[in-house]
């Protein structure tokens, strides 16, 4: 089984075998370069990414700044979801950090999971749950977490992107400017 495959069985669980080859059949994988965009704030987002090896830097910009809403690693889709859904102008631009190998399914064909697999509508629905369930666990983080406890909690769980990832684009996922972090990360080295 690919990594694809693997991850919508676990993910979603009690999905037949060929249903999964099924969906899986219409993903095609690329590599996409470091620096590449998969995706630019102001386009039309028409695919939907799967993450196999790599990075991609979801971010946005403003006149003084770029912020990081999110870093895709192994395992996580990434797409700029109203754009793809609703059909909207992005606000995201997704880059990616480093050589990346990603599965990718265009809106279209997106489209025809439903008419492939019977149980779709209720396969999207946990989809787009496990979405919202992932961003209400950032909001709260951030929420109510001081710097220090959100850079703490991020680092347990992500170790191995400190060491691959600009820190300033995890500074900014956190939330906290560049100075910040770096003085918290000193104060949590010694």
């Amino acid at each position: 089984m690919t990594e694809l495959e693997n991850y919508i069985k676990s993910y979603f669980g009690v999905v037949e075998i060929n249903d999964i080859k099924m969906i899986v059949s219409l993903f095609k994988i690329t590599t996409v370069k470091k620096g590449d965009f998969l995706l630019k704030s102001d386009k039309y987002c028409d695919k939907l990414s799967f993450v196999q090896s790599g990075f991609l830097r979801m971010f946005a910009s403003t006149d003084d700044k770029e912020i990081t809403q999110w870093i895709s690693t192994k395992g996580y889709f990434s797409t700029d979801l109203a754009s793809f859904i609703f059909e909207t102008k992005s606000r995201w631009t997704i880059q990616a950090l480093v050589d990346s190998e990603i599965f990718t399914i265009t809106k279209d064909d997106y489209k025809k999971i439903g008419d492939l697999v019977p149980q779709w509508n209720e396969l999207e629905k946990l989809f787009l749950v496990r979405c919202f369930t992932i961003l209400e666990d950032r909001i709260f983080t951030h929420l109510s977490m001081s710097a220090e406890e959100r850079y703490n909690f991020f680092f347990e769980n992500n170790k191995g992107l400190f060491n691959q990832v600009p820190l300033q684009y995890i500074a900014s996922l956190l939330g906290m400017t560049a100075e910040t972090f770096s003085r918290i990360r000193k104060k949590q080295l010694l």
